[in-house]
């Protein structure tokens, strides 16, 4: 009781010292100084990333996916009003209805608004920001149109940020199909208010490049213009390639929010390969956008072949970097077997024989009580078990020990010997 009182209060610390003031003139929206400065040389070295975005906004119609960022973003690196005079158009309508792309098309094309546009367009997003929302994504766009509208309503603007930003840190870590929407929403506050959201839950941010590495599947997906990696999913069927191409621009994202630090740095050596650049309508943009291929990357094949996290409770494991490789995987609840080139969903409570990945084992028991594993690694993850619990440990020869499984029902223990023997656990109760 005591912590949780300190948190809260920590928390409301927080809070208080927080300034969301929009500093910064427009555009505020992703394209810093030095990042407008990378764009325009791409264009001018003609890229192979300039040349895909360019191939599809320079021919764009009303049926482009995105048509207000994509000619938005065209207009801003190519000067080209006409680029821009489409983005407008299509924000106008009375079709154009995604928040975010609203506020792209305001903030990136403000020179070219006649102040009778720049009225009705900042009307129709003041109506979209009091709507209420419960998603990451939708409160990461009325975000992006709270700071992009500033100067309409700056004392307004900052209460909205504080209201959201209040919001997303009493959230549980992003869903991995919200992650792209988490990035735009941390970016477009450190660049425009005094205050770095990933300060106030540090263990989750620096562990989340590596969570995103080991949570695709081993096999790639032919898409129709690139291949694509399959981020992990719970639901049925083939995989979606929209979702896969979101998973790259956050990745994409992920890196250019942090340039410096190591686990960053795996990212970039996972991205920077041509064979997965998009070059689609969807994509381009993307990859344009946020790509920067001057900047080094970290072979990602050299990190160990099992990943846990213990603040989201993830646990990703695989024989090999290979694309034919086994892969368990234990996210959001959900156990998850691939091999042969195929996915399979393990019903909770079947147990999973011991898997050797590396010098760690993964198991999911069928009798805790009467575990024994080889004990040939140096750790063993003991997965499907209940969460935030207390467990008494025990193996052959050894003393007892009492260890807390995570958030996710994961219990790691360290440290075996390298024999044969018994490894029982079970539930401690605390008197």
């Amino acid at each position: 009781m005591r912590a949780a009182l300190i948190g809260f209060t920590a928390a409301l610390s927080l809070w208080a010292q927080d300034d969301f003031h929009v500093y910064r003139d427009p555009p505020r929206l992703f394209l810093t100084a030095q990042r407008q400065r990378l764009l325009e040389r791409e264009k001018e070295r003609d890229s192979l990333r300039w040349q895909y975005f360019d191939a599809n906004s320079s021919v764009s119609d009303t049926t482009t996916p995105e048509l207000g960022f994509s000619q938005a973003l065209y207009y801003r690196i190519t000067h080209q009003n006409a680029a821009g005079h489409k983005a407008v158009d299509w924000a106008l309508s009375p079709a154009a209805t995604d928040l975010r792309q609203l506020a792209l098309v305001y903030d990136w094309c403000a020179p070219l608004l006649t102040k009778p546009e720049a009225d009705r367009l900042a009307a129709k997003i003041q109506q979209s920001l009091v709507r209420p929302a419960t998603t990451l994504p939708a409160q990461s766009a009325r975000a992006l149109a709270a700071i992009a509208i500033a100067d309409r309503l700056p004392d307004a603007a900052d209460s909205i940020l504080r209201e959201i930003i209040t919001w997303w840190r009493a959230q549980p870590p992003a869903k991995r199909e919200d992650l792209y929407a988490l990035l735009e929403l941390l970016h477009a506050v450190r660049d425009n208010t005094k205050v770095e959201l990933r300060e106030s839950a540090s263990a989750y941010f620096t562990n989340l490049p590596l969570d995103y590495i080991a949570g695709f599947y081993p096999a790639t997906f032919p898409g129709p213009q690139n291949d694509l990696r399959i981020p992990v999913f719970t639901g049925t069927g083939e995989p979606d390639p929209v979702i896969a191409i979101r998973a790259r621009a956050a990745g994409l994202a992920m890196v250019a929010l942090d340039t410096n630090a190591v686990n960053y740095q795996f990212v970039q050596g996972m991205l920077m390969s041509d064979r997965f650049a998009l070059r689609d309508p969807l994509g381009a943009p993307y990859e344009f956008l946020w790509a920067n291929p001057y900047q080094p990357g970290l072979a990602y094949q050299t990190l160990s072949k099992v990943f846990h996290d213990p603040v989201t409770g993830h646990v990703f494991a695989r024989t090999s970097w290979d694309e034919d490789a086994t892969w368990i995987g234990y996210f959001d609840g959900a156990l998850q077997l691939f091999r042969n080139g195929g996915v399979q969903t393990v019903r909770r409570g079947t147990p999973i024989a011991p898997v050797r990945v590396g010098d760690a084992i993964v198991t999911v028991p069928a009798d805790a009580n009467a575990m024994k594993v080889r004990m040939e690694g140096q750790q063993l993850f003991i997965i499907g078990l209940a969460p935030n619990t207390e467990y008494a440990v025990e193996i052959d020869d050894q003393e007892l020990d009492f260890l807390e499984s995570d958030v996710g029902g994961t219990l790691v223990v360290n440290s075996f010997p390298d024999t044969d023997a018994g490894v029982r656990i079970r539930p401690h109760a605390v008197n």
